[in-house]
């Protein structure tokens, strides 16, 4: 075998190995969605008569006025919002999502959880709380419980509107149909179950560190490189760049940019220290969904 030739097999037995990892944690994360979420549905929101936003939130809706089976509901309902995954975003999410469906319809058909509490504030926090794992869950391994979201990214695709502008719309819309066929204490309840389910769908999906990238511009970038190499230990990436128009006006000269990534908790410890160095260094900040690779976890430092 030659040289290139077992390059090209190494290759692709670590492409291999990436893919079969890969596939083992969707399972997994998918798997434990699937069980997070119909725990939250069938231990404190169905036995409750609770609702929450989204297409589960109308699969609630309906299944209280028609008493048509949660599971049968949520395949029903959602099968649109697969035909559009599969069209705009890839066959592979589609498959992948119409999996989690039936695993979650099949989950709430045959899997009895006990009801948790009879207590309102409790069923909508803890019901919501659980949900939303197992959304944010069902998202890490690369499918949705929810078509909401396929909705809107197609939605916003076709329109003016933002994800953002639809799901909110979509969502009044629940509520307010909630509020006129129940009653408007379900309805607040509703909006208070599905905050709590948008809220841990964040932080399964991001993480508990939000991670901001920051850019500066200083004449003292060397020195500032250093103190975040050795007084933060994290990591940076040197630009090259030119200087344009400023608060001394017209100005071409070469410098060094400097480029890091950090904690949203760092964020004015960085600060400080660039002001100790130069007050007039221009900072860009930028929040970012996720990052990998490069020296993301934070150095030891040594006194």
């Amino acid at each position: 075998m030659s040289t290139r030739e077992r390059f090209q097999h190494l290759k692709a037995l670590r492409i291999r190995r990436i893919k079969l990892e890969r596939a083992i944690k969707d399972t997994i994360f998918i798997t434990a969605g699937i069980l997070s979420a119909s725990f939250g549905l069938k231990g404190f929101l169905l036995p409750n008569n609770f609702l929450d936003g989204g297409v589960m939130g109308i699969s609630l809706l309906v299944n209280q006025l028609t008493k048509t089976d949660l599971s049968l509901l949520v395949v029903v309902l959602n099968v649109p919002f697969m035909v559009i995954g599969y069209t705009q975003v890839s066959k592979i999410f589609a498959f992948k999502t119409l999996v989690a469906i039936l695993g979650l319809a099949l989950a709430l058909y045959w899997i009895d959880f006990p009801m948790i509490t009879n207590d309102d504030l409790l069923i909508a926090f803890f019901g919501g709380f659980f949900l939303g794992a197992g959304i944010g869950l069902s998202i890490r391994g690369g499918s949705v419980l929810d078509g909401t979201e396929v909705l809107a990214i197609y939605t916003s695709r076709k329109t003016t509107l933002t994800v953002g502008d639809i799901i909110l719309a979509l969502n009044i819309i629940i509520f307010s149909v909630a509020a006129y066929l129940i009653n408007i204490e379900i309805a607040l309840y509703a909006i208070l179950t599905y905050l709590v389910a948008s809220k841990t769908v964040d932080f399964v999906v991001h993480g508990i560190e939000e991670y901001t990238s920051v850019m500066i511009v200083s004449e003292k970038s060397e020195e500032i490189k250093d103190a975040i190499i050795n007084r933060m230990g994290r990591g940076v990436t040197v630009l090259k760049g030119q200087s344009g128009f400023g608060k001394t006006g017209h100005k071409v000269k070469e410098m060094d940019v400097i480029f890091s990534v950090i904690t949203r908790l760092e964020l004015q410890k960085l600060k400080t220290e660039i002001s100790k160095i130069d007050e007039h260094a221009f900072v860009v900040e930028n929040s970012i969904n996720d990052v990998k690779g490069g020296m993301i976890k934070k150095r030891p430092l040594h006194d």
